[in-house]
């Protein structure tokens, strides 16, 4: 039986001042959870599951805590409308760290992507493009809210999340391609393959900030054939990335 207060521990973690002071984030469903525990690098501290799921994967990983619970009780825990099997906490990784970043292939750049369905499936396409990592402005959702964790479907547990100050980076950046998505740019089908640089996806309805915009060397479009007035931020990057990849 769960206790009150560790009832209380996970829900707090649905709120993201808390998933930043205690360093951890939840998981859920079986296939997520999987992943995170087969992922090289990335630590789970805890897991709570129903009974069967816990008694097929202890075996397979004897020093991961998991704790057997009933069916009410994971309601009590889940942020899904319908819980799926087991919830797991995760250490968080180091948001400031750009270590993982490489001037020699081509990554992307986040400007206030707001929307944590649209940061989740950026980051599952950046892993099927096998981008090592993502930069971010400080106002992008967290990726460890619990939609944007669900989105990525585990790629998530692959791909680097760093948040910084974008202009600021950028100005340390050298002799670094910068392309980013404007109304007005060169169109896609003209552009070569970027085997270096930068990608910049803007906000979902604001596009790129203008003191991002001005550090763009490669200003790109993706010709519109339709009346639509805009993509989808996770499309266009799923396409840009398809060409320029």
């Amino acid at each position: 039986m769960l206790s009150k207060s560790e009832v209380k521990y996970i829900q707090s973690l649905f709120q993201k001042k808390f998933r930043d002071a205690e360093g951890c984030y939840l998981a859920e469903g079986p296939k997520i959870v999987d992943e995170a525990l087969n992922t090289p690098g990335i630590t789970v501290k805890k897991i709570w599951g129903l009974e069967e799921w816990v008694l097929r994967q202890q075996p397979l990983h004897p020093g991961v805590e998991m704790i057997p619970v009933e069916g009410f009780e994971l309601e009590k825990i889940s942020q899904l409308k319908t819980p799926n099997e087991t919830v797991a906490l995760i250490a968080k990784k180091d948001s400031e760290n750009t270590g993982w970043y490489d001037a020699g292939t081509l990554v992307l750049m986040l400007d206030g992507i707001q929307d944590p369905g649209n940061m989740g499936t950026i980051i599952r396409t950046a892993d099927w493009f096998g981008v090592p990592g993502i930069i971010c402005s400080r106002d992008c959702t967290d990726v460890y809210n619990s939609k944007v964790v669900q989105a990525t479907m585990g790629s998530l547990f692959r791909i680097p999340v760093t948040y910084t100050d974008l202009p600021g980076w950028l100005a340390h950046q050298n002799n670094i391609p910068v392309y980013g998505a404007l109304l007005n740019g060169t169109p896609l089908q003209k552009r070569q393959d970027a085997a270096r640089g930068i990608l910049v996806i803007g906000n979902e309805s604001k596009g790129i900030r203008p003191d991002v915009a001005a550090r763009l060397t490669h200003k790109i479009t993706i010709e519109r054939i339709g009346a639509a007035e805009s993509l989808n931020a996770a499309v266009a990057t799923g396409i840009l990335l398809s060409y320029l990849k």
